[in-house]
């Protein structure tokens, strides 16, 4: 298999796959998980089995929309702010604020470059690590590309720069064993300019203490009762459990999800990055075989990368990989099911 290719499957499935592992910790205190989850080394969703949430079914969407457009901005757009508008429409159960409110602009007739609200969430974060696999060699168009994906949803500047902060870092991890810090450093202060200087900072912080535990390093920023949803903390605590684990997927989506707070963001932007790094076969076999996801399996998963790596090879538009639209609501309907449940476990023992 190409490098690329390695690379993009690498990318989807690690997404896919820490969003996972981290799913059933969602919102819990790393207090609360240990005491719940102890021997946190697998998916604890449904009967030891995973399933995924919005942050893959983004990413999915994204690499759909890649494989349409070529990566033509214009085309892009157009193609992912219907997808998303479709995508509200199957009922998804876990979505952000400030995406519902975008979403519900783009069926109200905004277009796809006024229809996001002023948020500084972490939702375009979470979906732009595939952009940066896909066409980091050429910065502009990632930069284009990134800035579309997130402006469907979110328009807070700092929302984009966490963004670009991911892309930037899977498309370090795919060209590389090891990322050397100083040079993504200097990348991003390339990528963010000035205005960007908080989110360079914030890396460089990451960077800078990646000895500690990434648990250790988000208590220090203030999170010791678990990651938020703001971008300025799910992306810094992110890019440090990538950078203190770049080789070892692993220990890298579990040391974010040991965090607590939004663990299946955090540890899927955490799996994106990894996952272009070690490629599938550095993605541990139990947790890929371990998804039970219908109708995105780790099958079609697999399918859309190849697909998608032979648009970005070849340079021309393809059509997007066929996805059973009827049985989505009826997956949703069992995920909600799942997730009651869990909400009813939280509350019983042990304390």
């Amino acid at each position: 298999m190409p490098a690329q290719e390695v690379a993009i499957v690498g990318c989807l499935l690690g997404t896919a796959v820490g969003d996972a592992i981290g799913l059933p910790c969602e919102h819990l205190s790393p207090q609360r998980q240990r005491k719940l989850f102890p021997g946190l080394d697998g998916h604890h969703f449904l009967f030891g089995r995973g399933m995924t949430s919005d942050d893959t079914e983004h990413t999915a969407m994204v690499a759909q929309s890649l494989i349409a457009s070529a990566g033509e901005p214009e085309v892009f757009a157009s193609d992912l702010a219907w997808r998303m508008r479709f995508w509200l429409l199957g009922l998804p159960i876990v979505i952000g604020l400030a995406t519902l409110r975008g979403l519900l602009k783009l069926w109200m007739g905004y277009g796809p470059e006024s229809s996001g609200v002023f948020s500084a969430g972490n939702g375009p974060a979470m979906r732009s690590a595939l952009i940066g696999v896909c066409y980091g060699g050429d910065m502009e168009r990632m930069r284009r590309l990134v800035r579309i994906s997130t402006r469907l949803t979110h328009t807070d500047p700092k929302a984009e720069y966490g963004a670009l902060a991911v892309a930037l870092a899977a498309r370090s991890a795919s060209m590389t064993q090891t990322v050397s810090a100083q040079q993504y450093l200097q990348a991003l202060q390339d990528l963010l300019g000035e205005e960007g200087c908080e989110m360079v900072e914030l890396a460089r912080r990451a960077t800078a203490e990646h000895k500690k535990s990434t648990e250790q390093f988000a208590a220090d920023m203030g999170l010791n009762r678990g990651v938020s949803g703001y971008v300025y903390h799910t992306v810094p605590v992110a890019l440090h459990a990538w950078f203190a684990h770049q080789s070892d997927f692993r220990e890298a989506v579990l040391a974010a999800v040991r965090c607590g707070g939004d663990t299946d963001t955090v540890a899927a932007i955490v799996g994106g990055i990894a996952g272009a790094g070690v490629g599938p076969e550095g993605i541990p076999a139990e947790w890929r075989h371990g998804l039970w996801e219908w109708p995105r399996s780790a099958e079609w998963l697999t399918a859309l990368a190849d697909r998608l790596d032979q648009v970005v090879t070849e340079g021309q538009r393809r059509p997007a990989l066929p996805l059973s639209v009827w049985g989505l609501p009826l997956r949703n309907l069992l995920f909600l099911l799942v997730i009651m449940a869990h909400a009813v476990r939280r509350t019983l023992p042990p304390y």
